[in-house]
Formats: structure tokens, C-alpha cells, sequence
């Protein structure tokens, strides 16, 4: 069985910066063997920003792939804190945002962008944890997706 850093070197992906508070709060924070992750946005290899709103601006498919640049946005974070993705026994929970416009209706659909990195880099068993996705009147700096999560700690 692969390690999670195992797991994300084959994925061939690549992470950005772990990206820097925008407010007054932690990126992270460790409580026991809990690790809490604030809101991620979706922070690309450049640092810059996906902008948009799906339905509107941007598609299911582009939505879901922003989703999963938020993933790997969070995976940066874990790894500039922590030192390793091996450190996150499992997944408990995900909330997913979607910026979106009022008559989209598949916001689980756009988060699972998130879910299914997660699901490969710590496998099914603990990379599937439970979860929320709901849509948004609008999101920070108008990026399409933002995703908490809280992670059990080996």
C-alpha cells in the first residue's frame, strides 16, 4: 500500500504555494490529532487566482476542476505545515462553497473535484470523509469554489 506522498507523486500534479491568510485567522491549526483547515481558495501554481462564477462565467467541468486546484491548494498547506502528506491519517470532513448562480443545482457534482484528489492520495477508506456542498451568493475575490475540511492526524 502507497503513502500518501506515494500517491500524489503518481498523479504527476504539482502544488502551488501553500497560499498566505487574505484576514485575521490560521491557515491551519492543530488540536491533538485533529488538523482543522480554514477556507482555500483556488490558488494556481502561479499564484494567482481562478476567477468566476459557475454557471455564469465558468462550467460544470471548469468548476470541478477548480475544486480539485482548491484540493491541491489545501494538500500545499498540509505539506508547508506539517512537512508531509503522510501526516493526515484520514479525511473527516469537507465542506464545500460554490459561487454560483441561483439556478445551479450540482454542487456535489463541482466539489467532488476536491473529494476525488483526496480519495487518491490517502485512498477511499481515508480519503472519503463526510461532507457538505452548497451553493453561494458569492465568494471571496469572486473565485468559483472554497473548501474547510477537518483531517484526523496519525
Amino acid at each position: 500500500m502507497n503513502s500518501a506522498e506515494q500517491n500524489f507523486k503518481e498523479l504527476g500534479l504539482s502544488l502551488p504555494p501553500a497560499p498566505k491568510p487574505l484576514g485575521v485567522y490560521k491557515p491551519c491549526l492543530i488540536d491533538g490529532k485533529y488538523l482543522y483547515l480554514s477556507g482555500h481558495g483556488t490558488v494556481q501554481d502561479d499564484g494567482s487566482l481562478i476567477i468566476g462564477r459557475i454557471g455564469d462565467t465558468i462550467s460544470m467541468e471548469d468548476g470541478k476542476l477548480a475544486a480539485r486546484q482548491v484540493g491541491l491548494a489545501m494538500l500545499a498547506t498540509i505539506k508547508a505545515n506539517l512537512g508531509s502528506l503522510d501526516r493526515v491519517k484520514r479525511v473527516i470532513k469537507v465542506l464545500g462553497m460554490v459561487n454560483c448562480t441561483p439556478d445551479f443545482e450540482k454542487h456535489p457534482y463541482i466539489i467532488n473535484g476536491a473529494s476525488e484528489l483526496f480519495a487518491k492520495v490517502w485512498g477511499e477508506d481515508n480519503g472519503i470523509g463526510v461532507r457538505s456542498a452548497v451553493g453561494m451568493g458569492s465568494l471571496p475575490d469572486n473565485i468559483p469554489v472554497e473548501i474547510e475540511a477537518l483531517f484526523e492526524l496519525v
